[in-house]
């Protein structure tokens, strides 16, 4: 919730429904229509998102088709690298993962390459983002892979594919750089 103003301001209209139970308390399927929210309203243009948040473990919305155009599994670093291996469905499910957090990385023990590696072993399609809601890191990025989702629903001409894929190996490159970078920057604030 913290991110809505920065999303709200990003595009137009931004609406949050909420369940109204707290997770572990209801064991309703997300199908229920108990909760009263009409949907339906939110579907009045084409440029419109609606942004479906599990606030529980990763396992359910990987298996629950919710209709959505994207899943994106976000992954905090205070919550381990080992998450892709722990909740594999919800990686394989995703079309991109967020590493949120990542100000905390000098802060925290996260193998940065190591997760990369585990979410790319579950899903070697899965399109990665590093960012921190805090700092603002990668917000760019993420504003623009939901703008080009919304526009493209991320269906690539056939003639791009290649371009693409070397495109996903040179941030795969980069990523590791990156993690490198911060890990030698952090080793080097605890001494």
């Amino acid at each position: 919730h913290l991110d809505a103003p920065m999303v709200a301001e990003a595009f137009a209209q931004l609406h949050s429904l909420e369940h109204g139970h707290e997770h572990g308390h209801d064991h309703g399927h997300p199908h229920d229509h108990g909760h009263g929210h009409s949907h339906h309203h939110h579907h009045d243009s084409a440029h419109s998102l609606l942004f479906i948040e599990n606030v529980g473990n990763l396992v359910c919305p990987a298996v629950w088709d919710l209709g959505e155009a994207a899943k994106v599994a976000i992954l905090s670093v205070t919550e381990g690298e080992d998450k892709p291996l722990k909740y594999p469905d919800m990686f394989a499910a995703s079309q991109l993962m967020i590493l949120n957090k990542v100000d905390l990385l000098p802060h925290v023990k996260f193998d940065v390459a190591r997760c990369l590696e585990l979410a790319r072993r579950v899903n070697p399609a899965i399109e990665i983002l590093q960012l921190s809601a805090t700092t603002g890191e990668g917000m760019d990025a993420w504003l623009h892979w939901l703008d080009h989702a919304m526009g493209a629903h991320h269906h690539h001409a056939p003639e791009l594919a290649e371009e693409d894929a070397a495109l996903r190996d040179r941030v795969q490159q980069l990523e590791a750089e990156l993690a490198r970078a911060r890990e030698a920057l952090a080793a080097r604030s605890a001494s």
